[in-house]
This record gives C-alpha cells, structure tokens and sequence, in this order.
C-alpha cells in the first residue's frame, strides 16, 4: 500500500510520525510531501500535521501509535 505523510521542516511531531513508519516497516511505501510545496495541503494541513493519507483518501491525524498505522493501513 502506498501511503503518504504530510508533513513539513522542523516539525518534531512529523520526525515522531515517521519514526513509527520505520518501526512498522512501511516508510519505504510512504511519500513524505512538505505542505509548504502546495497551497492546498496547506489549507488542508496546517493545523493538523502529521497526517497520514492512503490511496482512497483515509486520513490519520496525529497522535497515532505504531498499532494505530496497523490498523489504519488494514483496508477490508
């Protein structure tokens, strides 16, 4: 599953974030995009980084823990 991490520089909660990708061993399935490189994500995301995105638009707003990503990451 390809997933994708919003995020942006300096963000210590975001370095959180992928760290638990790391340990669940899907970060190499996991675009990491700076919401400063698109004023959608932008207004979408400012507030609410790190946010966790799967293909059909699901979203994982932080906090979340290594089993939260499992789950998340669990379609049916």
């Amino acid at each position: 599953m390809s997933l994708t991490l919003f995020s942006t520089d300096g963000c210590h909660l975001c370095e959180q974030a992928w760290s638990l990708l790391e340990q669940t061993g899907l970060s190499a399935d996991t675009r990491l995009e700076d919401i400063i490189d698109d004023e959608r994500w932008m207004a979408a995301y400012a507030v609410r980084i790190p946010v966790l995105l799967r293909p059909d638009g699901g979203e994982l707003d932080w906090p979340f823990t290594a089993a939260d990503i499992l789950e998340f990451t669990r379609v049916t």
